[in-house]
């Protein structure tokens, strides 16, 4: 019995850190409306991927709402969003980090996306 708590712990350090972060990176809405769709293009490429909306339970994330985010590596990317209200925007250069949370605020938006 008490050789397992040494062996979660030697699994729990061999596990690359990696593995832990990708899991953790969230989503941030802090915009003005309700987002319904949200994609991530690695930034100037317009390869914009799937969208990540729809891994939430109720395919929407909400003001001031976070949500998870599976499979984003580090890096820039540009955001396009379409909200509840029928904006469509898109963020160019995003800091995205494994493990961390990033956002979109109202304040931070383009011009041109501002409410």
């Amino acid at each position: 019995m008490k050789a397992q708590p040494a062996i979660a712990l030697t699994i729990a350090l061999t596990v690359p850190a990696a593995a832990f972060a990708a899991a953790k990176t969230k989503f941030w809405n802090l915009t003005a409306a309700t987002i319904t769709e949200l994609r991530l293009a690695p930034a100037g490429s317009g390869a914009f991927g799937e969208n990540l909306t729809a891994a939430d339970k109720d395919g929407t994330v909400d003001h001031d709402e976070t949500m998870k985010i599976a499979g984003v590596k580090t890096g820039r990317y540009d955001v396009k969003f379409v909200d509840a209200d029928g904006r469509r925007c898109t963020v160019p250069n995003v800091e995205v980090k494994e493990g961390e949370t990033f956002s979109l605020d109202e304040n931070e938006l383009p011009a041109a996306c501002r409410k």
